[in-house]
């Protein structure tokens, strides 16, 4: 393989070489016929008359000897702790007395795989997997969900008011007050995400029932064959709504078949997971909203935003809609 900033290649190099040493050119003319310097134009000489056409290839730009490499003992431990624990350079460093850039370098050399590769109960790196087309899998979650109370939350009135959602409701028709103010329950962001294109579909909704859930389905599914998608595949957890003969026999009827993650195992369902937190980071916490009503009026916006314009570290940078041909609104 030739060097990335190497102005010539081995044949360049081997035609430049002759013409210095078998048909006798003057370095200077050599060097300004190949568009190269003086020295350069000496080195491949020297390499030609030494050895020969193989002597055209690159060499290891590697020290014979590094004398100020960390020693072997050093690296084992750095390596015994990364597997058996699974901590980053900064918290190995700090174990072993080391530089953290010098525990980075140590990792890198042993090609072991970033913690964000792992799966942190078994180490084993994860298999990331992305269906062909869009439609052949949809991931569906639930995402339990504070309300914000009138005036504010914690964001702006601080945690010892904001702090109200701790406690569930003995009665509904009498909201328990923490702080002097009312707690006002939760709302549950049911979520679907296309495997392929990770397009999205989201509603606020009272509860995660099986009936609430269904009917959520049902909207969800109008929404991808909107967008020219036909599901064949949808991937749940094993909660009990999902559980449910109402959602085997709503996806059935549609054609659909149903697929629920292993227990435990919510990496499973990572894409759909990774928008749940995205869709708070970026949404749901984004800024110190005053009303629940403020905060729901700004979601349409927002997964409009995230389909067609936010950019996707899974696509290239691009949106999701880049993947469904022919989505409509995708430049609106």
């Amino acid at each position: 393989m030739t060097h990335a900033n190497a102005p010539l290649t081995p044949t360049g190099r081997l035609r430049l070489a002759r013409c210095i040493v078998e048909d006798e050119w003057p370095l200077r003319r050599a060097a300004e016929r190949f568009q190269v310097s003086v020295t350069t134009a000496a080195r491949w000489a020297r390499r030609y008359r030494d050895h020969g056409e193989a002597g055209m290839t690159d060499h290891s730009s590697r020290p014979a000897t590094s004398p100020n490499r960390t020693p072997t003992r050093t690296e084992r431990r750095i390596i015994k702790v990364r597997v058996l624990r699974r901590w980053g350079p900064a918290r190995i460093a700090y174990l072993l007395g080391l530089n953290p850039s010098t525990v980075h370098r140590v990792l890198t050399r042993y090609r072991l795989a970033r913690l964000t590769h792992l799966d942190r109960a078994t180490a084993r790196v994860v298999r990331r997997y992305e269906h062909a087309a869009p439609g052949d899998l949809v991931h569906v979650d639930i995402k339990k969900l504070g309300n914000i109370p009138d005036g504010g939350g914690h964001k702006i009135h601080g945690r010892a008011v904001g702090g109200r959602h701790s406690a569930a409701h003995r009665d509904p028709a009498r909201p328990r007050k923490v702080g002097g103010r009312a707690n006002i329950g939760y709302s549950y962001l049911h979520n679907a995400v296309d495997d392929h294109s990770r397009l999205a579909y989201t509603e606020i909704l009272p509860d995660e029932t099986k009936e609430t859930a269904a009917a959520f389905w049902i909207r969800a599914q109008a929404f991808f064959t909107g967008c020219g998608i036909t599901v064949a595949r949808v991937l749940t957890d094993n909660g009990s709504c999902y559980r449910s003969r109402l959602w085997r026999d709503t996806l059935h009827e549609a054609g659909i078949v149903h697929k629920r993650t292993r227990p435990y195992r919510p990496q499973t369902n990572g894409k759909v997971e990774r928008f749940n937190r995205t869709l708070l980071d970026e949404w749901a916490y984004a800024q110190p909203y005053r009303t629940e009503t403020q905060r729901r009026e700004a979601l349409p916006g927002w997964l409009h935003t995230y389909n067609h314009h936010r950019g996707h570290t899974a696509l290239a940078g691009k949106p999701p809609a880049s993947r469904v041909p022919n989505l409509t609104g995708q430049y609106s």
